[in-house]
């Protein structure tokens, strides 16, 4: 299966064309989130209680769902996967807190709010079976000391987005790499590496997770 095949079965996650000034927090499970100027615990007590509301399907991604998963690093943005059917009711609740769509795909959509604290956010469009599959997986995880729940894809499947974009961008492999080794070292042979497997030979990339799995797969 061709690399082009193989991502129309992903939710595409190609680079934004969008540029904007990103801000930086580290996400912790169990901690607190050091954020600057956005702040991070602010606005995800007030979008979970938005989505909550209105019983819309998500789950956070990228850099944050790394920090909930057990393995913190310092991240520019809040990302997430919604089920595209819920995305009229996600507009109209953003609306509500004031931010403002700035890009929108069949696959994406990006919003930004006037004011720094509220800062940027990234969705991606669950409709295909596999990321359908990862929404439905997602799991709820403490934050902020655990006065909030947040919703997660497994660790398996953020190796997965991770895979599709240092696929499709070149310049974020090393990052993505390093996160993927990162979640790798932390969940050792608690991961399932079968699943983790597939999305690797998706993408051409079978003997990578070879040694990927002979590195990282028997660690407790």
């Amino acid at each position: 299966m061709s690399k082009f095949i193989a991502s129309a079965a992903w939710p595409f996650l190609a680079r934004h064309l969008y540029r904007r000034r990103r801000s930086r927090a580290i996400a912790r499970p169990e901690g607190n989130v050091y954020n600057d100027p956005v702040d991070f615990e602010l606005v995800l007590k007030r979008l979970l209680a938005e989505f909550d509301g209105d019983r819309i399907r998500y789950a956070v991604i990228g850099g944050f769902a790394l920090g909930v998963l057990g393995v913190p690093r310092q991240t520019l943005d809040l990302d997430f996967l919604v089920h595209r059917d819920d995305l009229t009711k996600l507009d109209a609740r953003l609306s509500n807190l004031g931010y403002k769509r700035v890009f929108h795909s069949e696959n994406v959509s990006q919003y930004h709010h006037d004011e720094g604290a509220w800062g940027s956010l990234d969705f991606v469009h669950a409709f295909r079976q596999i990321s359908l599959a990862m929404l439905q997986r997602a799991k709820s995880y403490p934050v902020f000391g655990g006065t909030q729940n947040v919703r997660a894809v497994d660790a398996e499947d953020v190796i997965g987005l991770k895979v599709q974009a240092l696929c499709n961008d070149a310049t974020r492999s090393a990052q993505e790499r390093a996160d993927i080794e990162r979640l790798m070292a932390h969940y050792g042979k608690r991961l399932d590496w079968a699943r983790t497997e597939e999305y690797y030979t998706l993408f051409g990339l079978g003997e990578e997770i070879k040694s990927l799995k002979e590195q990282f797969g028997h660690a407790d």
